[in-house]
């Protein structure tokens, strides 16, 4: 039996509803890096305005091993990486040394109702990186499939109903050549039929697979190595342009094809391949911030992009701009607001770097070394977890920054670099926080409703 038509003026009534109230439906989940939009912007509404003096409510926990993968949030799962060391391993002496540490990389499905272990996929994987905790970049869910990157390079394809590997790629033997330093660690990238990743090697640091097979599709540029920001596509000049940014260049790619539209070279490279941060869009603009280098903005209005200003660096503490490490930078009304190089928090004008101001509140409380934090946007505050594991409400303006209120979330307990930190990107979706340390992954409601 066939339902009876619908009024025309009552469709498009349902329609204009269902569009009005899609940014809200898709603000349910995180399931990538920087959330649905890849923007660090969170929409959800129903979120408390301070924490309650009684702290917060921990919806559950539940314990994992090492690893700074961030967990994805998708149709009432959550998925996380973690590592497990092999029985009597012992990682090196210093952080930054490299060995053979014999273990293994598991990818871990959780529900996201109580935290229970739904699925788990557990390869072989010994470890040969710097700052060995664990895996690095955020799995990627799309259309019952998540995809995931380890530290040595193992891109798998899982079928999110139960594990099962539908495709696996192995970086370093697929395109002969060693992990970075730091692993592997940009963000698998999900456009159409295509998954695009950060890899490395000669006319490979980008690479495109289909999604479904893993079949590759395209590769493209040559640098002595590939860096760690993840792949971004924003649209400039009338066309959408792949931005891959390693430590020799920052390019822009077709990314049907890989064909390069544009190359603009980093002077000098940056140092030990810290290209870390994502870029940023902002209009026709596009900002890049990195440790050694400093900060570059760049204008894309035609074919060639033109250098708008370039910061630079008296000594490694004293810096005139933002030296950003990992965070990537919050802009917004032509402001940027961004952790530097020791734990200044700090706001620059867009339009010409100008420094107005820093604070170490939010990220270490004083000067260290990498001093870190995260920055989501929600509404017209900021929700800021910090390296001591501290979740912070604030308002971020030109003039000041101000602390609205701030609970402790998770005890920093990576010691990597010197110092007790978290150093996990937390996922926000279904009005909680999603966050991790070495130890376990907590889910924490945010609910104004929720009786806190």
């Amino acid at each position: 039996m066939s339902l009876p038509p619908i009024p025309r003026q009552r469709f498009a009534l349902l329609l204009g509803c269902l569009l009005l109230s899609a940014p809200a439906l898709l603000a349910a989940d995180w399931p990538q890096w920087l959330g649905p939009q890849r923007d660090g912007v969170w929409l959800e509404t129903g979120i408390l305005e301070e924490f309650p003096t009684n702290g917060l409510k921990y919806r559950w926990r539940v314990p994992i091993g090492g690893g700074y993968t961030g967990p994805a949030v998708a149709k009432g799962r959550v998925y996380v990486m973690d590592r497990q060391l092999a029985k009597d391993a012992k990682a090196p002496s210093s952080p930054w040394g490299r060995g053979e540490i014999p273990g293994s990389e598991r990818v871990l499905c959780l529900n996201e109702a109580d935290g229970k272990i739904l699925w788990k996929h557990e390869y072989d994987c010994a470890y040969s990186v710097s700052y060995a905790a664990g895996p690095r970049a955020t799995p990627a869910v799309h259309e019952g499939k998540v995809y995931t990157l380890g530290a040595e390079g193992n891109l798998l394809c899982l079928d999110t109903k139960n594990g099962a590997v539908l495709w696996s790629r192995e970086f370093k033997k697929d395109f002969a050549i060693k992990a970075p330093v730091w692993g592997f660690a940009g963000h698998p990238l999900v456009d159409g039929k295509k998954l695009i990743c950060l890899a490395g090697g000669t006319g490979s640091v980008a690479v495109a697979f289909d999604k479904d097979t893993g079949k590759e599709l395209w590769r493209a540029l040559n640098a002595s190595e590939p860096g760690y920001a993840p792949p971004m596509i924003y649209e400039f000049a009338g066309k959408r342009q792949l931005i891959i940014w390693h430590p020799e260049s920052v390019n822009a790619l077709d990314p049907d094809s890989g064909k390069v539209f544009w190359t603009h070279p980093t002077s000098p490279p940056i140092r030990s391949g810290m290209t870390i941060p994502s870029p940023r869009k902002v209009g026709d603009l596009l900002f890049l911030t990195s440790f050694y280098n400093g900060s570059l903005l760049l204008r894309i209005d035609s074919d060639q992009p033109a250098l708008v200003w370039q910061s630079k660096k008296v000594s490694e503490k004293d810096t005139d701009g933002l030296h950003s490490v990992m965070a990537t930078p919050l802009i917004e009304n032509g402001y940027i607001y961004c952790p530097c190089s020791y734990g200044q928090f700090r706001c620059l004008k867009l339009e010409t770097g100008e420094r107005l101001w820093e604070t170490f509140a939010p990220t270490s409380g004083k000067s260290e070394r990498w001093g870190h934090a995260f920055v989501m946007k929600h509404g017209d505050r900021s929700l800021i977890l910090s390296e001591k594991g501290d979740l912070i409400i604030a308002k971020l303006s030109p003039e000041k920054y101000e602390e609205l209120s701030r609970a402790h979330l998770l005890d920093p307990v990576n010691r990597d670099p010197g110092r007790p930190v978290v150093w996990s990107h937390p996922a926000f979706a279904n009005k909680s926080i999603y966050a991790r340390n070495d130890k376990e992954i907590v889910c924490v409601s945010l609910a104004a409703d929720d009786g806190q």
